[in-house]
């Protein structure tokens, strides 16, 4: 259970029956990923104790402020958790957060009674149909090859009494997909249009016509964050003779929406991807949730036989066994990558490889 810092300080002491039980410096690796954390932490709203001297693991209640001066508490879990599916900087302040993105406030509706076919009535919507009073998801339905019955199996099983009662096509619900992938939310409107499993869907459009673990050029793939990615797989086009045009591996197992991943530069005849990781402008990319995603497509890129060689810059430590630490983009680094293939695929090999 989380505790205030004076008293996880005090408990420390005791246990470990030091004055001192964590000295200056001890955890300044761990913590140094995350800028935006060191920036927002006071020794002084925290005790004298400096943000170095806790494990990033520690239960413990902290006092942050953030660049717009909200003071907020969080435990170093909560706010190393705070990276997520937003790039906007004011996701590392709750307050912000909110301010950011406001939850619009849900009026509840009247009553307005139930249609003949049992679904209730929406004042929103004018009939076209007067004679007809029936919802209008039921009249659709009529045109539709799917039935109201049809629709509530496809649905995941929390969505299906919502299903049944829908009267429209706007609702959103979970749905299963009929590949075992798993559930998905989409609208009634766009399951009747046949945009159902986004996995499917995608996997339709490229990763479907190749074999589990090869590459190929993929419609999905997005393009480079920065200009330091094109400028590493140039130096390395200069030193191997080997294709780059590929983008995409396709793997055994779903990568959120796709069947396929997105390394920054692929080496097929190597079976080796090449990431280039920083933490970005907001200090959001590369941390917390979003490193735990990079582990999750390594081990996805390692299960078809491919390996990963991650060039971590700046602050950001090696997760794989073949990461290097780099600056910037220089022939040194890509020495070091050249050096790394060889470990991965052996020296005699990558030099039948070399220009």
């Amino acid at each position: 259970m989380a505790e205030s810092v004076e008293q996880w300080w005090a408990r420390r002491q005791w246990s470990k029956g030091a004055a001192v039980p964590y000295p200056i410096g001890r955890y300044r690796t761990d913590w140094e990923r995350y800028p935006v954390l060191v920036r927002q932490y006071h020794p002084d709203l925290n005790h004298g104790i400096t943000l170095t001297q806790i494990p990033p693991a520690a239960d413990v209640y902290l006092v942050w402020q953030c660049d717009s001066g909200h003071l907020f508490v969080a435990t170093p879990e909560e706010q190393r958790s705070r990276p997520g599916g937003t790039r906007r900087r004011s996701v590392w302040c709750p307050q912000c957060a909110e301010a950011a993105a406001p939850k619009a406030v849900k009026v509840p509706e009247p009553d307005a009674g139930l249609h003949l076919c049992g679904h209730a009535r929406d004042l929103r919507r004018i009939e076209n149909d007067p004679a007809d009073d029936r919802c209008y998801l039921c009249r659709r339905l009529d045109r539709e090859t799917l039935t109201r019955e049809q629709l509530v199996t496809m649905a995941a099983p929390g969505s299906r009494v919502a299903v049944s009662a829908a009267n429209s096509t706007a609702g959103k619900f979970s749905w299963q997909c009929e590949h075992g992938h798993p559930t998905y939310q989409a609208t009634i409107e766009r399951i009747l249009g046949g945009r159902r499993c986004p996995i499917c869907r995608h996997a339709r459009g490229g990763a479907d016509r190749v074999a589990v673990g090869e590459a190929f050029v993929s419609r999905w793939a997005p393009v480079p964050a920065s200009a330091a990615e094109p400028e590493l797989k140039r130096r390395l086009a200069a030193r191997l003779d080997v294709s780059l045009d590929a983008n995409a591996v396709r793997v055994a197992k779903p990568f959120y929406a796709h069947l396929e991943v997105w390394p920054d530069i692929l080496i097929p005849e190597l079976k080796v991807a090449i990431e280039y990781d920083t933490t970005g402008r907001h200090g959001l990319e590369h941390v917390g949730p979003r490193e735990e995603s990079d582990r999750r497509k390594d081990r996805l890129l390692r299960a078809v036989g491919w390996e990963v060689v991650r060039v971590r810059c700046g602050k950001l430590q090696p997760i794989g066994p073949f990461d290097v630490t780099a600056g910037g983009v220089t022939d040194a680094l890509v020495d070091r990558i050249i050096g790394r293939l060889g470990e991965i695929r052996g020296e005699l090999f990558v030099a039948a490889y070399r220009r």
